[in-house]
């Protein structure tokens, strides 16, 4: 039993993924390669378009919500700016009040009298300082109470302004502003409570407020009393706590142990039950790290959170903005893109089809057309009107088959001709056994005779009878040719005072190269015809060689004598003798001056016959230099006699 590991098991399912994604791929891949090239170049147009557009519907998006939020930040920390700039003045008026409170000479020895005060003091006290704080807080009516507590027993307090601590003394915000040793405390309290307790059992009603508070001391440390001044939260913050209903915003005031002071209906925390707790979280964090979250969901809402530190009072105005009717706008925005776009695509798509079919409606036609050719039929031509490549295509089809039905024509030409070929020869061959027996009977009297001279030409010229009856084929070994060459120059040297020299440079790999018949021996019979003709000068060592190269998978056959030559003039006529496409010349005699002096009619007929056999690329070259030589070039591709090309 084989267990596997988790490695194992990993390999294998990666495998096995790459397997499966390859095989939706080649399957996607023959999907799309039976489509048709219309659909294709349609898909591809909506592709390349669709990229960009996607790209540039994604940075617009992404511009538009980063514009929307930003707008949303700015118009709403606009308002925070506004509203902490608010509670700084009623900052600054709530101490203004403390401090006048707080320097008053005749308070402080009022609030500081260990003994019963006489009633004259009492009378003085009420008409002069206590006037003068009540002034204090009718002077700015958004104070709601302006309260002096003292620490002695004796004092007698005055409704509503001077009180003994013992009301006070046991409540939080106390104990704390006396440890701050004269430094001022706010505090933020839930409810405004009734000091002298009027209305026992009544319901108290939830007046939120802030309370600055201040001890007063002297000399130092020695206690005496305490400064109030309390302002309602409705006044020291309105925005927090506003009477105009906004369900996009609400303010918060947060104070230093995160308690949180707000509008008590229509507020968030009503349908958001969570965030309270996170926006105390989100200050906790603050407070260690300095990084402040402006983002918060809940039930699939989302808001923004402005926070706007008060560093005078230790607190933090929030403001909550609700992204909800920002994100409809965002939406709404997002589904126009997205239109646009699928508009745009649809046009393009319908564009794209209108003129693809326009534009391949040649292709079309010329598609039609290589099938019609493909089935045999007859190919008429076809016109295709402007240019393009459409158009390119159809002239060079148009080409391919005027060229194909040339080649055509010219294999039948050439069958034709080898035809014509056999059965010439087949008639010639009718005498020619008589012929051969001829010969024979003259070689024989020669050898009776002694006429060893006379016996080798007439086997050399029987060679080259049975060389030109025997006609199988156009093509023969390079060794037959070359032997008939040495047969020719055999035959031809009982004429000559000075012999002509055959001299061969062929290697034996090249003896078996097929060649066309005939091809060389008319080149030697024009050089030696013509290269010892001149009446002025005998060559008294005639020569002909014969060279054998091989270049880039062809053949070159270089046969060089070293006859009289030609002058530049007769060498320019003889090319274009040869490579002249008809046989007219500007006047018979001047046509059969030139074949008679320079031999041009046979090598114009080598040079057509390799070129109709081999191609256009082939044939011959004459080069020559007046008194010293001749040679001409031949080029054939390296083919042995079965047919097949030698690389």
């Amino acid at each position: 039993m084989h267990y596997f590991s988790e490695v194992d098991r990993t390999e294998v399912y990666k495998v096995n993924r790459r397997d499966r994604t390859r095989a939706l791929w080649h399957s996607f891949s023959y999907w799309w390669g039976r489509r048709s090239l219309q659909s294709r170049l349609i898909a591809a147009y909506v592709f390349i378009v669709l990229g960009p557009c996607m790209l540039v519907s994604v940075y617009s998006y992404k511009a538009i919500n980063n514009t929307y939020l930003r707008d949303a930040v700015e118009k709403n920390d606009y308002l925070s700016q506004m509203e902490k700039l608010h509670i700084h003045n009623q900052i600054e008026a709530m101490e203004r009040a403390a401090q006048m409170a707080y320097s008053d000479a005749e308070v402080e020895k009022f609030l500081a009298n260990e003994t019963e005060p006489q009633l004259v003091d009492l009378v003085d006290f009420n008409t002069n300082a206590y006037v003068n704080m009540t002034r204090i807080q009718f002077n700015n009516p958004n104070i709601e109470h302006l309260r002096l507590y003292s620490r002695s027993n004796k004092v007698h307090e005055i409704w509503p302004i001077i009180f003994r601590e013992e009301r006070v003394s046991s409540t939080p915000w106390f104990q704390k502003a006396l440890q701050l040793k004269g430094q001022e405390y706010w505090s933020f309290q839930k409810n405004d409570p009734d000091l002298m307790q009027r209305y026992l059992g009544a319901p108290t009603e939830s007046l939120p407020k802030v309370s600055l508070l201040r001890e007063k001391s002297r000399p130092a440390d020695n206690h005496i009393g305490m400064v109030q001044v309390d302002m309602l939260l409705s006044r020291f913050t309105p925005k927090t706590y506003t009477d105009v209903r906004d369900n996009q915003t609400q303010m918060f005031l947060v104070d230093s142990e995160l308690q949180l002071f707000t509008r008590p209906d229509n507020s968030f925390l009503q349908d958001n039950l969570e965030m309270a707790d996170m926006i105390a979280e989100r200050y906790k964090q603050f407070r260690e790290t300095g990084e402040w979250d402006s983002n918060y969901s809940e039930n699939g809402k989302s808001f923004l959170l402005i926070n706007t530190p008060l560093e005078r009072i230790d607190a933090y105005l929030l403001n909550v903005v609700s992204m909800e009717g920002v994100m409809k706008d965002i939406s709404r925005t997002r589904n126009l893109i997205i239109g646009a776009n699928v508009g745009f695509i649809t046009l393009l798509t319908l564009i794209a089809y209108v003129t693809n079919a326009f534009i391949l409606k040649n292709l079309r036609r010329l598609t039609e057309t290589m099938k019609k050719v493909r089935r045999g039929e007859a190919y008429t031509g076809i016109m295709i009107r402007g240019g393009g490549e459409v158009g390119e295509l159809a002239h060079h089809f148009s080409k391919l088959m005027n060229t194909i039905n040339t080649l055509v024509a010219q294999a039948v030409s050439k069958q034709a001709l080898s035809k014509e070929a056999e059965l010439r020869t087949l008639h010639n061959q009718i005498d020619a056994h008589f012929l051969y027996n001829t010969l024979e009977n003259i070689k024989m009297l020669a050898e009776i005779e002694n006429q060893r001279t006379i016996s080798d030409a007439l086997t050399s010229l029987g060679g080259m009878m049975r060389y030109n009856f025997k006609w199988s084929g156009e093509y023969v070994k390079l060794r037959d040719e070359v032997r008939h060459i040495e047969n020719y120059i055999e035959v031809m040297n009982i004429r000559f005072e000075y012999p002509v020299k055959l001299v061969l440079h062929i290697e034996p790999r090249y003896l078996e190269l097929e060649v066309l018949k005939m091809s060389l021996q008319p080149i030697v019979e024009n050089s030696v015809k013509h290269a010892w003709c001149d009446e002025k000068e005998n060559l008294q060592d005639p020569n002909i060689h014969i060279h054998i190269s091989e270049t880039e998978g062809d053949i070159c056959i270089e046969l060089r004598d070293n006859g009289i030559g030609l002058t530049p003039e007769r060498l320019v006529a003889l090319n274009e003798a040869i490579y002249a496409k008809d046989e007219r010349c500007e006047s018979a005699s001047e046509q059969r001056d030139v074949d008679r002096r320079t031999g041009g009619i046979g090598l114009r007929n080598v040079h057509q016959r390799l070129q109709i056999f081999y191609g256009d690329e082939y044939g011959l070259v004459v080069q020559s230099e007046a008194g010293s030589w001749t040679m001409v070039r031949l080029t054939l591709p390296k083919v042995l006699l079965t047919g097949e090309k030698q690389l």
